[in-house]
């Protein structure tokens, strides 16, 4: 039956309503990520004042009750009545969509935030918001409640000799579920700020330890390179350039290292651009262009060679590239800015880095040909790859599979690639239990024997050659590097399964090495698990059939304080499990622990994948000695 669509079915959303009812149109998801969206639309627009030349100091604060503030020096936000909205300013800021400076550029040359929408969001996403501005030296003060509702409009409430804005707010944890404020993420992405701005101080105060920090890089993204190869060994001093073309400013440091992976970090109007956008573009084809013609004029490259690719020019190599685009010309692909799409910054970005670069070559001929002879190793590399992948994927594309994959994977029976899940198990013990207790119409089984290859210190030829890790990429099905389609990808869930002491440690960190470095969408787009076996089988002595499990001392503790007699069987590995028992605690989907791996910060994975699986130990071990605390007593 078709069910009535009349006059009432039609619903007008009032003020702040759209954001509370489809919050994920407005920062992207309600997910820790969209909980710390909040954070950053308040802290772009405290850069924004930055930006504008108008603040050098930025303050925020972490409370014990989970909610956040931060102020800024700036020039606080007009405290008039609005011509439009007969409002104070500060209250139509926070409870109208699309009311704001940036949509004036006189206000702002250059701003990043959601352009307007981003504090009547994080107040819409709110428990409660407080609005403090601090201007001609009067203090106002302005609180709204449930989502926007004004408790108090703007009123002043006494005098000051500071200027600027503090916004103090607690996220509405009601849709932000399971999510918490980490201090951690706040820190990267404050001190990220620094870098971008010399002279901008960043104080960051978390009440829940006491700890108080101060952010302030006095050489800009040059500081920010060499904070990212701290683990890696350089090629040669970082290269720092920057300029102005089309209006657009632009901001370059770069450097190579001896390292394979590349690292292109990029932002627009100080807001982290994760997916790149055009200014990339502009910055990747101005620097294998210069590459290019650097190695044919000092005859490096030879006149029948063919030019480096972009692919070659890029490993090894770190670089930041920042851009300040005019409010009028900036666009973006997407409410969130992940991606520049403002496409005079390809033109700015390539003008300015070739010229610079080029003259840094000429004038730098020892590090030059250091890059050139790194980037003929790339190029030898990626043929000897190509064809290694090439062999693969004629492999992968036979009906029938090679001996060595058939005789140890064992293959879900369903081809609903969504539905499937795949098992890297540790050990062929554990492997053979594994077959038994799985569901064999969603879930395959892929035992590994022994330590794959790290693939930090391996070139790509050479894990392809490893069999250990070809079968992971056949298994898969979806290739490697460059190759990688997610769309091929035979199962939705990869679970790293091994047992729980270090062996098995080194093994998944092993495997998500291999993982991030050559199959990252998998680990970005939320593929990847590792599950948790039990340390501890419980038995009720009294009534033996009541069993219980245990994955730490103090789930132990609080099982046996039920029991009045009981006997404790400390698992050493996945092996000593029954089928049974590994079903029912690790692989069942209604009663298993499974960790999602993420990518929080891109940065600080890149920063602790070089440090633990680099060559540089002496880094490691600082780092171990720094944060891990060893605890000998029995």
């Amino acid at each position: 039956m078709v069910e009535k669509y009349t006059d009432e079915n039609i619903k007008v959303l009032q003020g702040l309503d759209p954001v509370k009812k489809r919050p994920g149109m407005y920062i992207g998801s309600t997910d820790v990520y969209g909980l710390h969206h909040l954070v950053w639309e308040i802290f772009d627009n405290s850069v924004d004042e930055v930006l504008s030349g108008n603040a050098n100091l930025i303050t925020i604060t972490l409370y014990k009750d989970n909610s956040i503030s931060i102020q800024d020096n700036g020039r606080g936000i007009p405290t008039g009545i609005n011509s439009t909205t007969k409002l104070s300013t500060v209250d139509t800021v926070f409870t109208t969509l699309h009311a704001g400076g940036k949509f004036d550029d006189k206000a702002y040359r250059s701003a990043g935030g959601l352009h307007g929408v981003g504090s009547s969001v994080v107040n819409a996403l709110s428990k409660w918001c407080n609005v403090t501005v601090y201007k001609e030296r009067k203090i106002f003060e302005a609180k709204y409640v449930d989502g926007g509702t004004i408790k108090q409009p703007l009123k002043q409430i006494g005098t000051t000799t500071l200027h600027g804005t503090k916004v103090h707010f607690l996220p509405d944890y009601t849709i932000f579920k399971n999510s918490q404020l980490k201090a951690s993420l706040i820190k990267d992405r404050v001190k990220e700020a620094t870098y971008l701005f010399k002279g901008l101080k960043i104080v960051f105060i978390d009440e829940n330890t006491g700890n108080k920090e101060e952010y302030e890089a006095t050489k800009g993204i040059a500081e920010y390179v060499k904070f990212i190869n701290e683990s890696k060994t350089p090629l040669h001093p970082v290269v720092a350039f920057n300029g102005t073309a089309n209006h657009i400013d632009v901001d370059i440091a770069l450097q190579y290292t001896t390292n394979n992976a590349e690292n292109i970090i990029s932002f627009a109007n100080s807001v982290k651009t994760n997916e790149g956008g055009s200014h990339e573009t502009g910055f990747k084809i101005a620097l294998t262009e210069a590459i290019n013609d650097y190695a044919r004029k000092q005859k490096l490259l030879k006149d029948k060679d063919k030019n480096f690719d972009g692919s070659d020019v890029r490993e090894g190599l770190t670089a930041v590239v920042s851009v300040l685009v005019p409010e009028s010309i900036v666009q973006y692909e997407g409410q969130t800015k992940n991606k520049l799409f403002t496409q005079d910054a390809i033109t700015a970005v390539k003008q300015i880095c070739y010229s610079k670069f080029s003259f840094w070559l000429e004038e730098n001929k020892s590090a030059a040909v250091k890059i050139i002879d790194k980037v003929l190793l790339a190029r030898d590399a990626r043929i000897a790859a190509k064809k290694a992948r090439e062999d693969i994927k004629k492999i992968r594309n036979k009906e029938n599979k090679p001996s060595f994959l058939s005789g140890k994977l064992t293959p879900a029976q369903s081809k609903q690639a969504e539905l499937n899940e795949i098992f890297l198990v540790e050990g062929d013990s554990a492997g053979g239990s594994a077959k038994l207790a799985r569901d064999k119409k969603h879930q395959a089984i892929l035992p590994l024997r022994g330590k794959i290859l790290n693939v930090e210190k391996a070139k790509l030829s050479d894990l392809l050659n490893n069999e250990e890790i070809s079968t992971i990429i056949l298994a898969l099905g979806a290739g490697i590097s460059n190759d990688f389609d997610e769309k091929s990808l035979k199962y939705n869930k990869v679970i790293i399964m091994t047992d729980a002491d270090v062996d098995g440690a080194h093994i998944r960190i092993l495997l998500l090495t291999f993982f991030y470095r050559y199959m990252r969408k998998l680990i970005e787009n939320g593929h990847v698990y590792i599950a948790l076996a039990p340390l501890y089988k419980i038995t009720n002595k009294s009534n033996p059939s009541k069993i219980a499990y245990a994955w730490d001392d103090k789930e132990l503790a609080e099982i046996t304080s039920n029991f009045k007699t009981y006997e404790i069987q400390r698992y050493k590995g996945l092996g000593e499990m029954n089928a049974d028992q590994l079903k029912s605690t690790t692989m069942d989907q209604s009663s298993r622990k499974l960790i999602q791996v993420t990518i929080e910060d891109a940065i600080m994975a890149e920063k602790r994948v070089s440090t633990f699986m680099g060559d540089n130990a002496s880094l490691r071990k600082t780092w171990i000695d720094e944060n891990v605390s060893f605890d000998l007593e029995e």
